[in-house]
């Protein structure tokens, strides 16, 4: 049988899935990256296997450059859904979640792994990074709305922005992950000052840096200059692609996170004309293209867990490991960054819980894979695997029953509204 037109004939089913399934799962406690999973996994069990069921170990810039491109995706649509303006204290919980739940949960996760997994310093590092930032692009259930449907309320907020911000902000840990692999034995702390200045403080600058400006120039180009060249006037949406690659592309060149950069200038361009409407056309394109790309890698990945080599290495501490990272260290460093923060007890606790891990996980893996040589390299990405696996799982079969019951909550009392002035 024709390899090609097969897979052509499974791509029209993925497709159509990305249409219909959001609709026919809306009321029931499955979420569309458990199908795509299941699909995947049936795939490679079939007679057909037109799948590339593989080690991704094997295919490193294959893995890092997929979901790359997915995941600057999905930051420009989540910038883009933001309705709320930047502030300290308009976004107190977000800068709680990155500043302090972000580095324990890193901190945490390397101590687990080198305790119980036995990681060396640079593989428990890597381990943390990887795992410690939630995904933006599996996150859509726990998410806000498309711009200015009035969907923001401060779980679905914080969960947006704290997925928007902390891929980049993970990177520089990814970083010293490498810069210690990469050294020589005995090199002590020689890695720190270059890395300090220029994977903390110069990227990070940069990422933010470019993204104003980005933002600022697609803004005026969008909506500013005269208006028969306003980009807004064509109502096309496909500009979002455009957006996304510019301001990744012109950041990475000067040495910056793209993924800060993105995230930055999509809130950027949300400033220059906040009541737009063609940030909906935007933001619905950008939708459709991170849904189908995310489908098609979930596939993959089911595909790979199905087919079984990079599994074969889990063992019970790798399972305890996954347990605790999704059922202790997120939630418990959540709740201690929210500390303090005018949240209601419920809206602190769902916020704690749904740290989704996914598809970045598999980037900062194979980006850092990369870079340098780690020790017991399958056993992280095993891990890995295995986290994800059952966070798509775990926060898939709870997100829609939990975030109705949430909404029901906050219908029958108003007073408790979670919402926060803007």
């Amino acid at each position: 049988m024709n390899a090609y037109v097969v897979t052509l004939l499974i791509f029209g089913a993925v497709v159509l899935l990305t249409v219909w399934l959001p609709m026919a799962l809306s009321r029931l406690p499955l979420s569309l990256p458990i199908c795509c999973l299941a699909i995947g996994m049936l795939l490679a069990w079939s007679p057909f296997t037109p799948l590339p069921a593989i080690n991704p170990l094997e295919n490193i810039k294959w893995a890092e450059h997929l979901t790359e491109f997915v995941l600057i995706v999905a930051l420009m649509g989540a910038g883009l859904k933001i309705d709320r303006p930047l502030g300290l204290l308009r976004w107190s919980a977000t800068w709680r979640l990155l500043g302090i739940a972000m580095p324990l949960s890193i901190g945490a996760i390397a101590l687990v792994g080198w305790s119980v997994l036995g990681l060396g310093l640079a593989s428990s590092i890597l381990l943390g990074a990887a795992l410690a930032p939630t995904d933006p692009v599996l996150a859509s259930d726990v998410q806000v709305g498309p711009p200015q449907t009035g969907e923001e309320d401060s779980i679905r907020f914080s969960l947006t922005s704290e997925a928007g911000l902390n891929d980049g902000l993970s990177f520089p840990f990814v970083m010293a992950a490498i810069a210690i692999a990469g050294q020589q034995p005995g090199g002590g702390f020689g890695w720190l000052p270059r890395w300090f200045a220029f994977d903390v403080v110069w990227k990070l600058a940069a990422g933010v840096a470019m993204g104003w400006v980005v933002g600022r120039l697609l803004g005026y180009l969008t909506f500013r200059m005269p208006e028969a060249g306003r980009i807004a006037r064509t109502g096309d949406g496909l500009a979002a692609l455009g957006f996304t690659c510019i301001a990744y592309g012109a950041t990475e060149i000067v040495h910056g996170y793209g993924f800060v950069a993105v995230f930055v200038a999509a809130l950027t361009l949300r400033g220059v004309e906040r009541k737009s409407e063609y940030h909906g056309h935007l933001h619905d394109f950008g939708e459709q293209i991170e849904r189908l790309l995310m489908m098609v890698l979930l596939v993959c990945f089911g595909s790979i867990l199905a087919e079984g080599s990079l599994l074969s290495h889990t063992d019970w501490r790798i399972v305890m490991v996954a347990v605790l990272v999704l059922a202790v260290v997120r939630p418990v460093a959540a709740w201690v960054s929210l500390i303090g923060c005018r949240l209601p007890w419920a809206d602190k606790l769902i916020v704690s819980v749904f740290g989704i891990r996914g598809l970045g996980s598999i980037y900062y893996l194979a980006y850092a894979s990369g870079k340098a040589k780690f020790e017991n390299l399958e056993t992280v990405w095993a891990t890995v695997f295995v986290i994800i696996l059952l966070s798509v799982v775990m926060h898939g079969a709870t997100v829609t029953p939990v975030m109705r019951w949430i909404d029901r909550r906050r219908g029958l009392d108003p007073s408790k509204s979670t919402t926060i002035s803007s």
